[in-house]
């Protein structure tokens, strides 16, 4: 099984520059999307796209955020953010069962644009690891894939020194994604590509980030363990995520 995870940064934009095409090669047989920033009348013929099972789980706000599955298989027990009683109202956590495998489309909250921000930020992250922790253990092979808007280490960041005190390269927030992977979560483009530095899924338009590698890693798929052990080849498809979005599809393999 092939599952890919890209934050689209506006999925009608994505489809002008070429995404569609772009999904043709990368093939997967499951697609998690993030900031789809569209409600599903608003996509065309890509609300329902012939020879995928979809579900969609759109922001309140037009124009904003939201996730989406995409899967050649059947989708199953639709859940949406992280339970009946945390109203999900900007579509950041989408949760489904198909092909044998829980897959879950996330997009957490940045806290860049101001302190409102990064204070809704840190009430997800509180509330984001309870809920890990009860998929952890289970014996439902899980995937968490999607934006987490943290750069884990130094090895997740081009410039760790310069933006140690920037959101998303924050101390507590990455001991919070430290934290979540001693819970047992494998994060498995760092079991693959090892202790290096880089690979990078994300590229700010500024400073020529994108022409030299200036990157961040926030962009993840983590799979529980009793998906672990069958956890093969990642890859990360870095034009694609220069011309259609500012994120790079990361994509995994499972035997």
């Amino acid at each position: 099984m092939r599952i890919t995870t890209w934050n689209l940064n506006g999925i009608r934009a994505a489809l002008r520059k070429g995404f569609a095409e772009e999904l043709e090669s990368i093939n997967p047989d499951v697609l998690l999307l993030q900031e789809i920033r569209a409600l599903p009348e608003q996509m065309g013929a890509w609300a329902a796209p012939e020879g995928w099972h979809v579900h969609w789980h759109p922001a309140e706000k037009k124009g904003y955020s939201g996730v989406g599955v995409l899967s050649r298989t059947p989708i199953e027990d639709v859940q949406t953010g992280l339970s009946a009683d945390d109203p999900d109202s900007e579509g950041r956590v989408l949760s489904v069962r198909t092909g044998g495998v829980r897959a879950v489309s996330i997009y957490l909250p940045s806290g860049s644009s101001g302190p409102h921000r990064q204070e809704q930020k840190e009430q997800w992250l509180k509330r984001f690891s309870p809920w890990a922790a009860a998929l952890v253990d289970g014996e439902e092979p899980v995937v968490l894939g999607g934006d987490l808007n943290i750069a884990h280490t130094a090895n997740d960041i081009h410039n760790p020194t310069g933006n140690k005190k920037n959101s998303g390269f924050l101390p507590h927030e990455r001991q919070w994604f430290t934290d979540l992977l001693d819970q047992g979560w494998t994060d498995a483009l760092r079991s693959h590509f090892g202790d290096q530095k880089g690979p990078y899924t994300w590229w700010s338009t500024r400073g020529r980030a994108r022409e030299l590698d200036r990157g961040w890693r926030i962009d993840y798929l983590l799979a529980n363990k009793a998906l672990g052990p069958r956890c093969g080849e990642v890859r990360i498809r870095r034009d694609a995520g220069i011309t259609i979005s500012d994120h790079a599809p990361v994509t995994l393999e499972l035997s």
